[in-house]
């Protein structure tokens, strides 16, 4: 594909859609892109690092960074807080290199209002039967935070519209295809405003 432009491009998926996985692979594939790590205030699960995966503060913390007008968004997300530092996206678009935001719908909203050029991107399943049995495979959390993914999930999927971009993760390398048509300039077909497209997603619906 043609390279991104050095634009903002926010991703945003319910939990277990493959967002994480999709935009590693972007990533590792296009060593120009610069990923925004987010601040939360979460505890560090044992496969994570500070500075590469979030940035791990406490709530002081996160909400004096909030007063000083540091973060581009924020979102409760699961009872923790979670934000983008705006300084980092200034930065890495002064330099002349596109930015993924991985975020979630409250935070795509309030990005849109701060920077409206941004290109926005939603992460869907290809069924809520698919999603359960992802979140299921993760083995990290229990019956009843895979119950409470379940239902916030069909919450999230609700808001699809409100996006520029439609990607339907069932192929993983499919999905990665679309994501780079999109970055490309070349995303007519994962349009929101494409009929096929809003067919496949009717079906996804629950």
């Amino acid at each position: 594909m043609s390279e991104p432009e050095a634009r903002l491009f926010v991703i945003a998926a319910p939990s277990g859609a493959g967002k994480t996985t999709l935009v590693k692979a972007l990533t590792t594939r296009h060593p120009q892109l610069r990923f925004s790590i987010s601040y939360t205030t979460r505890a560090k699960r044992r496969n994570e690092a500070h500075g590469v995966d979030y940035l791990f503060v406490d709530e002081e913390a996160f909400e004096s960074l909030r007063e000083r007008g540091e973060l581009l968004e924020s979102a409760t997300v699961f009872d923790n807080l979670y934000a983008t530092s705006r300084q980092q996206v200034e930065q890495h678009l002064s330099a002349g290199h596109p930015v993924i935001l991985e975020i979630d719908w409250q935070g795509a909203a309030q990005v849109r209002q701060s920077m409206p050029e941004c290109v926005t991107i939603f992460i869907l399943p290809p069924s809520l039967a698919e999603l359960e049995r992802r979140l299921r495979d993760r083995r990290t959390d229990s019956e009843e935070v895979i119950e409470r993914r379940l239902q916030d999930a069909r919450g999230d999927i609700s808001h699809w519209q409100e996006f520029d971009y439609v990607v339907i993760n069932d192929d993983l390398d499919q999905a990665l295809a679309d994501l780079e048509s999109v970055l490309a300039g070349h995303g007519s077909a994962q349009a929101t405003s494409n009929e096929a497209l809003r067919t496949a997603v009717q079906q996804i619906l629950p």
